[in-house]
């Protein structure tokens, strides 16, 4: 897949360098599986370290390299090439603890390998003993076990990371959008509290024009029950002068009497 990416001539040089280097330090611990001898272990150890310091050399220039280009590389290459850098220093990595595995059966450091300070577990002169019974095969599988354990640790934080940052993505979202819908909510009082306003000035108006009509009919029902009045005694005492005659209302015929003659 490596081979697939997108490189300068330059940059693929130095790539395809660390790589033949990586074949030439999985070799060599596997000839060092196969030496009996300490001090040909110790001088294979060595030339193993020379190679390791050569990788570590040519992956910064890589490093260098790849940091240059990127202003010429899209987004989806250089993420590419920036994984592609993280493998090799993983890689790296793991020959480096390997090799310590190798320089800790050998006597030249004080092993840690097993020493994880709890109490009841085995102590570092334990682990020496128990590290001088191991192959060198079982020593190689011990250290790649924990160096996967190590990895399982690793990934286990970032899930926790990845889901501390969810819940507050979460949480910053949720705060917002109670935020919004209390702005809404002010907005919705603010609206209800200037309709209460109108509704109270449009009943006051209300108020006043029905008090304004009240009057107006109150003047016309005492104007008609005066006229009716005034009718009313025009007919019952047509002859009072201090009432004058209403317009449009005839005066009561005056009765007649007839003479009858006697002949």
């Amino acid at each position: 897949m490596a081979s697939d990416l997108p490189m300068s001539p330059h940059l693929e040089q130095i790539h395809g360098e660390i790589r033949d280097h990586f074949r030439a330090l999985a070799n060599g611990f596997q000839r060092l599986d196969k030496i009996k001898d300490s001090s040909r272990q110790s001088k294979q150890l060595e030339e193993l370290a020379e190679k390791m310091r050569e990788c570590k050399r040519l992956v910064k220039e890589f490093d260098r390299e790849l940091k240059d280009g990127e202003a010429r590389n899209s987004p989806e290459v250089n993420k590419q090439l920036n994984d592609e850098k993280q493998s090799m220093i993983k890689e790296l990595n793991s020959y480096v603890a390997l090799r310590k595995t190798y320089l800790n059966t050998l006597g030249n450091k004080k092993i840690e390998l097993f020493d994880t300070g709890v109490s009841g577990e085995p102590t570092a002169e334990e682990n020496v003993q128990m590290a001088s019974s191991m192959s060198n095969q079982e020593l190689v599988d011990a250290g790649m076990k924990r160096m996967d354990e190590t990895d399982q640790a690793i990934e286990r934080s970032k899930q926790v990371v990845q889901q501390t940052i969810e819940v507050g993505t979460q949480t910053a979202s949720t705060l917002k959008g109670q935020t919004d819908q209390m702005g809404r909510v002010v907005n919705d009082l603010d609206t209800i509290q200037f309709s209460i306003k109108k509704a109270s000035q449009l009943v006051k108006e209300i108020g006043r024009q029905v008090a304004t009509d009240k009057c107006i009919m109150m003047f016309l029902f005492l104007i008609v029950c005066g006229v009716i009045a005034v009718i009313i005694v025009k007919i019952v005492n047509p002859n009072n002068k201090d009432i004058r005659d209403i317009p449009g209302l005839a005066p009561p015929a005056q009765s007649r009497k007839l003479l009858y003659l006697r002949d």
